[in-house]
């Protein structure tokens, strides 16, 4: 599947996104407050978007409530009931642009929409055509029984069970090596 560099963008800004949701009651929320909004806009370059409030936040955690649901879908029918009423709810408006040194584009977002409309056009868009290719199962949470994070398995054999290989399976993978020896020991 080709993956322009404009969808994978989205597609890093929507798992970011879904990922700021706190794991449990000792984690913060990653979108704790408007600073913080404006902290993940400017880190994944989100452009367009004017001066945040306490609306827009509200508004950014809502879409990212429902991009939680794409990734919890348990099939592509109910991913795309979710994908459709996100990006109708946004008022797409496809037009190409070439910003900040970046080739030909397509934006899905009108022009002065709000940042949670910018987000739920641009990365529903991109969830839609990952629906579309028929590679919804991409769209996983990481299978550490302590983590649910969101990513995208972009492996060649769609293999990947963690959200980062280095923490969240090294971790299991030393516990499991670690009760294999103590079975072995006794």
């Amino acid at each position: 599947m080709l993956i322009t560099h404009d969808t994978r963008c989205a597609l890093d800004t929507v798992v970011d996104l879904v990922n700021t949701v706190p794991d449990d009651d000792t984690t913060p929320d990653g979108l704790a407050d408007v600073a913080a909004l404006g902290d993940f806009v400017r880190n994944h370059k989100v452009s367009d978007v004017g001066t945040l409030s306490e609306f827009d936040l509200a508004a950014v955690r809502k879409v990212r409530g429902r991009f939680a649901e794409v990734f919890a879908a348990p099939d592509a029918r109910s991913a795309v009931m979710t994908i459709n009423e996100l990006v109708a709810a946004a008022g797409t408006t496809p037009r190409l642009t070439d910003h900040d040194g970046f080739d030909w584009h397509v934006h899905y977002f009108a022009p002065g929409a709000s940042v949670a409309d910018h987000l739920a056009a641009d990365c529903g868009m991109a969830l839609a055509f990952f629906v579309v290719a028929g590679e919804q199962e991409r769209l996983r949470r990481c299978e550490a029984p302590d983590c649910r994070r969101a990513f995208v398995d972009l492996s060649r054999n769609r293999s990947r069970r963690y959200c980062d290989s280095r923490t969240c399976g090294n971790r299991l993978h030393v516990a499991a090596y670690r009760a294999r020896r103590k079975e072995a020991a006794g």
